[in-house]
């Protein structure tokens, strides 16, 4: 259960850290681990709403500085990404299963953007998502140039410089290759597949799946919606629970880099 308390500034020169104490009756040393785990708030007039983390901070008149306190969620250890190559301007990484892309209000210490950022100690920003539920690659990128090209990449509606491949588990046997085209969310959306490989004992097929559109669970969507769900899928599908999780991984990424112009391709080991 998350509790969340709320201070406005009105006296500049406040701690940041005793203010929270006071406000919240935690002590300060829970308080610190909050802070550096990203479940503190500041906003600022002109520099917008930013985690805090320094617990020697001080607050100035009209901030607004806000606690989303969550003691599981603050308990949890991250899982270790793996890092699949160093562009300096853009890493690549595998996510593992239960970690998040970035943080949410309670915490940031269990995405991969906050664990890229400490690991490599550069910037960062996101360019695209995975879900919790799902392993595989993603890329991050180190600057503001950077980031804007390569979201501009991943935001394509033709995919022509940009090609994502997934190794997928579904209930049920599909046809050697097909198209999903159903739209999704009111939008076009196209899901290619080949399959790999059927399992009688178990009646599910292994697939090579393209996202040529990138709609929100595209894929766990459209495979749902024509009967196939994706195994372990705990939102979308019926009688398609797994005990492995979500058999959903990106396998490997294909692009036109826009700042080297050079082809690049990164799979998972």
């Amino acid at each position: 259960m998350t509790q969340s308390f709320t201070y406005h500034c009105k006296q500049g020169g406040e701690n940041a850290l005793s203010v929270l104490a006071a406000l919240s009756s935690l002590p300060k040393m829970r308080l610190k681990d909050a802070m550096s785990k990203g479940a503190v708030w500041l906003k600022r007039e002109g520099k917008g709403n930013k985690r805090l983390r320094r617990a020697t901070a001080e607050l100035q008149i009209g901030d607004e500085l806000s606690l989303h306190y969550n003691a599981e969620i603050l308990a949890l250890a991250p899982p270790t990404p793996q890092l699949i190559a160093d562009e300096k301007q853009y890493s690549v990484w595998n996510k593992p299963v239960g970690l998040l892309a970035q943080g949410t209000l309670e915490g940031d210490h269990c995405s991969l953007l906050r664990i890229v950022e400490q690991q490599l100690n550069r910037d960062v920003f996101l360019v695209h998502r995975l879900d919790r539920e799902a392993e595989g690659l993603m890329l991050i990128a180190h600057t503001g140039k950077a980031a804007a090209a390569l979201s501009a990449l991943f935001a394509q509606e033709a995919k022509q410089d940009i090609r994502k491949i997934y190794r997928v588990e579904v209930r049920g046997k599909l046809d050697g290759h097909g198209e999903l085209d159903a739209a999704l969310d009111g939008k076009a959306s196209l899901t290619r597949y080949k399959l790999l490989e059927y399992w009688p004992q178990s009646d599910s097929s292994l697939l090579e799946v393209e996202l040529v559109s990138g709609r929100k669970h595209q894929i766990r969507r459209h495979f749902a919606g024509v009967g196939h769900a994706v195994l372990g899928d705990p939102q979308y599908g019926s009688d398609n629970k797994d005990a492995r999780g979500l058999q959903l991984r990106a396998v490997r990424l294909e692009f036109n880099c826009p700042l080297s112009r050079q082809s690049r391709r990164y799979s998972l080991p």
